[in-house]
């Protein structure tokens, strides 16, 4: 499954009252200021166990599209957080959640595409050696290993890595985390590949023989 939160961090439904995820020391449209902490929606979805967890700005299509057909493709729980400013009672100075606030506070972690799946890949070298890699089309790349500034699929990093730049006032985006061994829930029902309602009669009635097998191993 894939959840994509709008999050305005205001109830535009009620007039711009404060919602759970606004920021403390954020101000309403009318100048009152929140002093209640925040839920932190990407911090719940790590803790939870969702192994694709990404953030992203509604104002930013050029990260934000390859982020949820990447969410869309993994084979796991998803949870990306849109930060999408409302711009009738969440748009104005002293918000963290509007357009201006979020642009001068943007901490893009990585710059991301989508690609479709091909075949594998793979190269073998040590850091600081030159490789050349052939593409499915053709082209080559020329790739020198160096460290890794930041590693989407360590999970404790991730959150650390949360708390430091939101205590610096910093709105991190981009993939924060990925297990790219997650399994879908069709994997762990074992699943047939044809769609069920397509299934004839024959297939969907296993006979009282297996019925039976299956009540046994149930008891």
């Amino acid at each position: 499954m894939t959840y994509i939160v709008e999050n305005n961090g205001v109830y535009g439904l009620t007039k711009g009252q404060f919602s759970a995820t606004s920021d403390p020391g954020s101000k309403s449209k009318r100048g009152v200021v929140n002093h209640d902490q925040s839920i932190d929606l990407v911090g719940l979805a790590l803790q939870l166990g969702a192994s694709y967890v990404a953030r992203s700005f509604s104002g930013d299509k050029a990260q934000l599209t390859p982020l949820i057909k990447g969410a869309i493709a993994h084979k796991g729980a998803a949870f990306i957080d849109v930060i999408s400013p409302c711009v009738q009672f969440n748009n104005h100075v002293g918000s963290t959640k509007s357009f201006d606030y979020v642009r001068e506070h943007n901490a893009a972690m990585n710059r991301l595409d989508y690609i479709e799946p091909r075949a594998e890949i793979t190269v073998d070298y040590a850091p600081g050696e030159v490789e050349l890699v052939t593409q499915h089309d053709g082209s080559v790349l020329r790739l020198k290993k160096v460290a890794a500034d930041y590693d989407p699929t360590d999970k404790i990093s991730a959150i650390t890595h949360l708390q430091i730049h939101q205590a610096r006032g910093e709105i991190v985006t981009g993939l924060l985390y990925v297990d790219p061994e997650a399994h879908d829930l069709h994997d762990h029902l074992h699943t047939v590949q044809k769609p069920l309602n397509q299934l004839s009669d024959e297939e969907l009635v296993p006979g009282s023989a297996a019925l039976a097998a299956i009540n046994d191993s149930l008891r």
